[in-house]
């Protein structure tokens, strides 16, 4: 997210619509992403996205600058998109996995070769595998490494969104990173033993 804060805000808090207008054009994508990286559903992640700038308008008074707006502005979509995912008690289908992996860097995601001989089968399957993991892992990891991995923030960045220290974050991802070679791993010898398994 790239703009004055500092100017933003004092015309945000003065009730400049132009201001505001500024902020979601500069934003709508980033906020969108976020939600989308974890409700994996369009609308859902679009209706998040609103609810989010909602939220920014309502409060933006109140805020004090303890912390970048990017990162407020983070924070708020994470925690809107896990209270809607704890609310409707299920996860959402995929529906443009594709689109999330193609759009976000997956640095330091391990990746498993297969002996698949259709690459659009071994490259579906192995999203598919990703985001069971991803989706396996205790919350807070899931945080960390969906916001470094997909919406490319720095570890100070996702400490100060999560709120915890930059050593727990690193531990977090990790982890995380651990966790997911691990099952990736386990997997694919599943497969190699049954084929028909997955």
């Amino acid at each position: 997210m790239s703009f004055d804060e500092p100017k933003i805000i004092k015309q945000l808090q003065s009730g400049d619509k132009r201001a505001f207008r500024e902020l979601v054009e500069a934003t709508q994508d980033h906020v969108y992403n976020t939600c989308f990286s974890f409700v994996k559903n369009k609308e859902d992640a679009e209706d998040i996205a609103q609810q989010v700038f909602i939220e920014v308008l309502r409060n933006v008074h109140k805020f004090r600058g303890d912390a970048k707006l990017s990162t407020w502005m983070y924070r708020i979509a994470v925690n809107r998109s896990l209270n809607h995912l704890k609310s409707v008690k299920r996860h959402h289908k995929v529906q443009s996995l594709d689109e999330m992996v193609e759009n976000k860097r997956m640095k330091d995601i391990p990746s498993t070769e297969d002996n698949l001989q259709d690459p659009e089968d071994e490259h579906t399957q192995r999203l598919e595998v990703l985001q069971k993991t991803i989706e396996s892992l205790p919350e807070n990891q899931k945080i960390a490494i969906t916001l470094n991995n997909f919406e490319n923030l720095s570890y100070q960045e996702v400490a100060d969104v999560i709120g915890i220290s930059l050593s727990a974050v690193t531990a977090l991802i990790n982890r995380a990173k651990v966790n997911l070679r691990k099952k990736i791993i386990e997997h694919y010898k599943k497969i190699e033993k049954d084929p028909q398994g997955f």
